[in-house]
């Protein structure tokens, strides 16, 4: 499946200032039963964002309606717990691009890369900074430069450099998962199968 290609993102940010977020708190077991990879975004962060009756939670940032873009800001340690790839599936469907945490899980970040979601590490006082500069506005923007690896706070100018495998880089930036990069090098697969 291909998905949207990643060259710059401006947006302004959703700030989910909770440590240890774990991808059942991402997306319950009970709505795992599907196979394709749409629809999880109904259900992200579910018990958190609803009662039992269905409700909206009041206070919780995805249902405050000063929040809103394309990031999703998040504590220490973000999807940790079981490797379920249905957590980055439900990010992306929700309309996520970029999650931003001082430290991920890898088995989190691998699916994340590998379902077109930008995975964004950034030192714990430059994710203070963010959550400081969401406090002070909620429409405050970001801007997430694939190309130089940079994510940048537009109010005050300061930015940080972030790593990414080169591989999904090029992923992210053409809009393809490992299939669509496998069949985009048909060709150069089967001249090298020839020349064995």
């Amino acid at each position: 499946m291909a998905y949207d290609k990643f060259i710059t993102l401006r947006s302004q940010a959703v700030p989910l200032p909770i440590e240890n977020v774990d991808t059942d708190q991402i997306i319950p077991a009970r709505f795992l039963k599907a196979v394709e990879r749409k629809g999880f975004g109904d259900n992200l962060f579910r018990d958190w964002r609803y009662d039992k009756n269905g409700q909206e939670k009041a206070g919780f940032p995805l249902n405050d309606k000063k929040y809103s873009g394309k990031i999703l800001v998040g504590g220490k340690n973000f999807g940790s717990g079981s490797s379920r790839e249905h957590a980055a599936w439900a990010i992306y469907d929700y309309g996520f691009r970029v999650v931003v945490s001082s430290f991920f899980a890898d088995i989190f970040k691998n699916n994340a890369l590998n379902n077109g979601l930008l995975p964004v590490v950034v030192t714990p006082m430059f994710l203070q900074d963010i959550f400081n500069e969401i406090e002070k506005d909620p429409q405050s923007e970001f801007e997430v430069n694939l190309e130089e690896q940079k994510f940048t706070i537009i109010a005050t100018g300061k930015s940080i450099d972030f790593e990414i495998n080169t591989y999904k880089k090029h992923c992210l930036a053409n809009g393809l998962d490992d299939i669509d990069y496998l069949v985009a090098i048909k060709e150069d697969i089967e001249e090298f199968e020839k020349a064995r």
